[in-house]
C-alpha cells in the first residue's frame, strides 16, 4: 500500500519533495499545503492534487489519511518557519521531513526532537549531501579501517550567493550540509573554534555585506579526530566547489562535489583507487541528491523501521545546528566553545 504524504512549503524545495513523491511508487502525494494561495494553487494545479492553506486544515481534513508530511516552508535564514508546522504533525501522529536547517531556533530544535522521540515517529532532515554512491562508499571506507584510525578531516563549500537576511545567513543556511557531512564520517563533535569575515559590498551598511560571508571552523571531535571547515557565500557562482578529505593512519580519501568522483590515496603505495559518478549510480546532477534522499526516506517509513534508526534524523539536524550555535558564540566571544548534547 503506497505510503500517503503531503508537502507543506510551496517554493522552491516544496515543488521539489512534491514531484519525487508524484512519481515515486511507493508513496502517493495528496497534497500541498502553504498560507500563500496563489502558491499553493499552482502546485495543487500543477500535479492534480488538493490544497490547504492551513496546516491545520489540512489535519482536519486528511489527517487520519496521512502518514507523513515534508515541512519546506522557509522563513529567515532559511529554516525560521519549520517550527509550528512540524509541531503540529508531531502532535497529530505524522512522521515528518523537514527541510535543512532543522531551525535557527536552538530551542525550538529541541523541542521538535523531543517531541518526535516522545510520540516514537520518525522525524529525518533533508540532509541529502550525504545521501550519494561515492558518499556511502567513502563511509564504508572508515567503516571498514581502510583508513585505519581516522585523523583529520577537511571540508571546503564554496558557494557564490549574493542573498543575506541576517548575519548568520551564511553558516546558518548553507552549512548544515557541511556539518552533516563531517559528523557523518568523524562523529560527534565536542568543541569548536571560529572565525569570520564579511566581504566588501559597494551598498552594503558598512561597506561590506551584512552576513559574515567567510567562515573558518575548528572542530574537535569526541575520537579526537580534528576538523576543519572553510565555507563561502562569495565564490563565482560557475566554480561552486564541496570537497572533503578525511585522512587516517593507512591513507585517506578525497570526496569531490559530494558525488562526482571519490578517489583513495594509500599511505604505502602510489596506487589510487577513483571511483567516477559514471559507475557509481550514474547521478546526472546535483539535484538527484533529493531523489535519493527522499528515496531513503520512503524506504525507511514503509519498512517500519525505528525511529532511531532514521538516517538524517532530527538528532543529527540538532547535532549539526548545536555546532552552528557554538561557532557563533566562538566569534562572538573569542574562545573555544563546547558543544552542547
Amino acid at each position: 500500500m503506497a505510503l500517503k504524504t503531503a508537502v507543506i512549503g510551496c517554493g522552491g524545495i516544496g515543488n521539489t519533495h512534491g514531484p519525487i513523491y508524484m512519481r515515486h511508487p511507493d508513496t502517493e502525494l495528496l497534497g500541498y499545503c502553504d498560507i500563500q494561495e496563489d502558491r499553493v494553487e499552482k502546485s495543487a494545479t500543477r500535479d492534480g492534487v488538493r490544497k490547504w492553506t492551513s496546516v491545520a486544515q489540512m489535519l482536519e481534513e486528511v489527517g487520519t489519511e496521512l502518514d507523513m508530511v515534508s515541512v519546506c516552508t522557509a522563513g529567515g535564514d532559511n529554516g525560521g518557519d519549520h517550527y509550528k508546522p512540524t509541531m503540529e504533525c508531531l502532535n497529530a501522529g505524522l512522521h515528518v521531513l523537514g527541510e535543512k536547517p532543522i531551525s535557527n531556533n536552538i530551542e525550538h530544535a529541541r523541542e521538535m526532537v523531543a517531541l518526535a522521540k516522545e510520540k516514537n515517529l520518525c522525524y529525518g532532515i533533508n540532509l541529502n549531501h550525504r545521501f550519494t554512491p561515492p558518499g556511502a562508499k567513502a563511509k564504508e571506507w572508515i567503516t571498514s579501517g581502510k583508513l585505519g584510525t581516522p585523523l583529520l578531516c577537511n571540508m571546503t563549500m564554496w558557494i557564490g550567493n549574493p542573498n543575506e537576511t541576517s548575519p548568520w545567513f551564511h553558516i546558518r543556511a548553507l552549512h548544515p550540509h557541511s556539518l552533516d557531512i563531517m559528523r557523518y564520517y568523524c562523529g560527534k563533535a565536542v568543541k569548536v573554534q571560529a572565525f569570520f569575515n564579511r566581504s566588501p559590498k559597494a551598498d552594503g551598511p558598512d561597506g561590506k555585506r551584512v552576513c559574515w560571508s567567510n567562515a573558518q571552523v575548528n572542530i574537535l571531535f569526541e575520537n579526537d579526530v580534528v576538523g576543519h571547515l572553510t565555507g563561502s557565500y562569495d565564490a563565482n557562482p560557475s566554480h561552486n566547489l564541496e570537497r572533503c578529505e578525511v585522512m587516517g593512519t593507512e591513507g585517506r580519501f578525497v570526496l569531490d562535489n559530494c558525488f562526482e568522483e571519490l578517489t583513495f590515496y594509500p599511505r604505502h603505495s602510489m596506487e589510487l583507487t577513483v571511483i567516477k559518478n559514471s559507475i557509481m549510480g550514474g547521478m546526472s546532477g546535483f539535484g538527484q541528491t533529493f531523489d535519493k534522499r527522499i528515496g531513503r526516506w520512503i524506504e525507511q517509513i514503509k519498512a517500519g523501521v525505528d525511529r532511531t534508526e532514521i538516517e538524517a534524523s532530527g538528532e543529527d539536524g540538532l547535532a549539526v545546528q548545536e555546532i552552528i550555535e557554538a561557532a557563533k558564540t566562538s566569534w562572538e566571544e573569542n574562545r573555544v566553545v563546547d558543544v552542547a548534547g
